[in-house]
């Protein structure tokens, strides 16, 4: 039994831009070798099986990402509401897309029409040139200084009706809602820099970080929690990492191995001087933890494992959540036994393909991180047990 109390949350993904069963997938790579290897379509057909496995195998929610490169985050969920039981879904948006008031009332009814299953990660920005294709120009520091107004506009909005607000980037007059969600939204919020983290501070109910290895993603949640200590507050932290666990760690790796040997050096110094020109903090410290691309030199899948069954490869040709969870369930769950242990509450898992790694992770690994009490047992269905309720 662990001495920290269990993990509040083990999250899915929901695939919105394509699937496929190696890490270039997508509508960026339909025309490439990996459309070969089993492409799928982000079809309502295929998007309603992935979140119908995520919900009778218990994971908690299903992160669904916002971007040009993807189709729209609260278009799918809303129709995914309607098919699924208890899984909830934490929607991705961008705060300087659409005004907070609007924000507000979009989330309040998704709230009602869902049973209150929504979660928002607010995503503040990505790379200059992404935001550009949105038509916002404002600069990194800027964005964040804008979102931080935007919350405050969004929890006003729902705790004291009508509400006024005026700021440098936003002014508005007794702004309302039919009535508050409930229960309120948690948020979700990422971002690495130095504008960041007292937005992070000040807003956040679930910080969100990228896999790095252990020891370098807890100093980064270290800063969060005592910035947030200083306004009384007391977030909850979670890792973003994809995962490959099977029987055998050799059968891990021989996939990572597989994927590795799917991309072309031309397709990896392509992706990397798109990833290194990104003004993300975040983006630019995945880059680093492979030597942009550099670690990928040799061939062989295991230079890039950056920490025990830590893997950069999936960062070499996809930007965000650059890294993956690689061994036997066993390994596995000792590395998950890390970042429980260096203070993550909660878990956003994803796997290609997502069907089918999510039965991997749900059938082989999970029944482990119960028994050591990582996880709270659930049975049947996603329903936790009544004895494991804390």
């Amino acid at each position: 039994m662990t001495a920290r109390s269990p993990l509040t949350g083990v999250h899915w993904f929901l695939p919105t831009s394509g699937d496929a069963r190696g890490i270039l997938g997508g509508f960026h790579a339909k025309d490439s070798r990996a459309h070969a290897a089993g492409y799928r379509a982000p079809t309502l057909d295929y998007l309603t099986q992935v979140a119908q496995a995520a919900d009778t195998l218990g994971y908690d929610a299903v992160l669904t990402p916002t971007g040009t490169w993807c189709e729209d985050a609260w278009v799918v969920t809303a129709a995914l509401a309607a098919v699924t039981r208890r899984l909830r879904f934490l929607v991705a948006f961008r705060p300087g897309l659409l005004s907070p008031t609007l924000a507000a009332q979009t989330a309040a009814t998704f709230q009602r029409i869902s049973g209150g299953r929504l979660l928002l990660n607010v995503v503040t920005g990505g790379d200059e040139i992404e935001m550009q294709r949105f038509g916002d120009w404002l600069d990194h520091d800027e964005r964040y200084a804008r979102c931080h107004e935007f919350l405050d506009v969004v929890r006003g909005v729902w705790d004291s009706s009508p509400f006024s607000y005026d700021g440098a980037h936003y002014r508005v007059e007794g702004a309302q809602v039919p009535a508050p969600p409930d229960p309120r939204p948690e948020i979700y919020f990422g971002g690495s820099s130095s504008a960041a983290l007292p937005v992070a501070a000040a807003h956040a109910d679930v910080y969100l970080t990228w896999g790095e290895p252990p020891a370098q993603a807890k100093e980064k949640i270290d800063r969060v929690r005592a910035l947030a200590a200083e306004q009384g507050r007391s977030p909850r932290f979670g890792v973003r990492l994809h995962v490959v666990t099977r029987d055998r760690s050799s059968d891990a790796w021989d996939l990572a191995q597989r994927w590795l040997d799917e991309l072309s050096p031309e397709q990896i110094a392509a992706a990397q001087r798109g990833l290194g020109a990104s003004g993300s903090v975040g983006q630019q410290r995945m880059v680093a933890l492979h030597g942009n691309g550099a670690l990928a030199t040799s061939g062989d899948a295991r230079a890039l494992e950056i920490h025990p069954g830590l893997w950069a490869g999936v960062g070499l040709v996809r930007g965000g959540a650059g890294t993956a969870l690689v061994g036997s369930h066993e390994e596995v769950a000792d590395l998950i036994a890390e970042y429980h242990a260096a203070g993550f509450d909660e878990l956003v898992l994803s796997g290609y393909p997502h069907v089918e790694e999510a039965y991997w992770f749900a059938e082989g690994l999970r029944p482990l991180l119960d028994a050591r009490g990582i996880t709270t047992p659930v049975r049947a269905g996603g329903v936790p047990e009544p004895d494991a309720v804390r």
